[in-house]
């Protein structure tokens, strides 16, 4: 991928994004996950700044699961600092995921992403929000069996809206928002 204004602006923003889960681990998820996000935004607008043209993303989704390592590295170097069960399963969703990332990696297929979501950047949000917020629930097997599989589920819909049907690859993240607010104020 050739290097580009764009793709370093984005590339600081998600690096800069990803630092507040060391300190705080429920919180920093939840603003690394929506800096993940807010690329398509900065990818919509920052060719149309003022700045005129910053040269495009080559190979974006490519770009972007490797952006996607700095954060997940952070959630693990926080989750290695877990005990039992819970560290345990982070460990062993992180794995899957970079056996998937190289998998992708090698097939150049979206459809591969399917196969392996990202449950782990899931896992890791529940048990940080649990110990933050719920520290006394205890992850029995059967609860974490229970989590695991909805978990699961609700990323592997996650994963086919973004690549299995593509269904936000027909819009700018600019129009999403502008439909959304159209919804909302129309009543008014």
């Amino acid at each position: 991928m050739p290097f580009t204004l764009e793709a370093l602006i984005i590339g600081l923003a998600r690096v800069a994004g990803s630092l507040p889960v060391l300190r705080w681990a429920f919180v920093g998820a939840i603003i690394a996950i929506a800096v993940d996000f807010s690329d398509l935004f900065m990818k919509n607008l920052l060719p149309n700044s003022t700045f005129g043209g910053l040269g495009g993303i080559e190979g974006y989704q490519t770009w972007d699961k490797t952006l996607d390592l700095v954060y997940m590295l952070t959630f693990l170097y926080v989750a290695l600092k877990w005990t039992g069960i819970a560290r345990n399963v982070a460990i062993g969703l992180f794995a899957y995921r970079m056996v998937g990332f190289a998998v992708f990696e090698f097939a150049s297929s979206r459809w591969i992403l399917l196969l392996f979501p990202n449950v782990f950047e899931f896992w890791f949000l529940f048990v940080a929000g649990r110990n933050a917020l719920r520290p006394g629930y205890v992850l029995t097997i059967q609860r974490t069996v229970i989590w695991l599989v909805t978990l699961g589920a609700l990323k592997l819909a996650q994963e086919w809206i973004l690549h299995g049907g593509r269904y936000l690859d027909k819009y700018r993240a600019t129009d999403v928002v502008a439909d959304w607010w159209d919804v909302i104020t129309r009543p008014f």
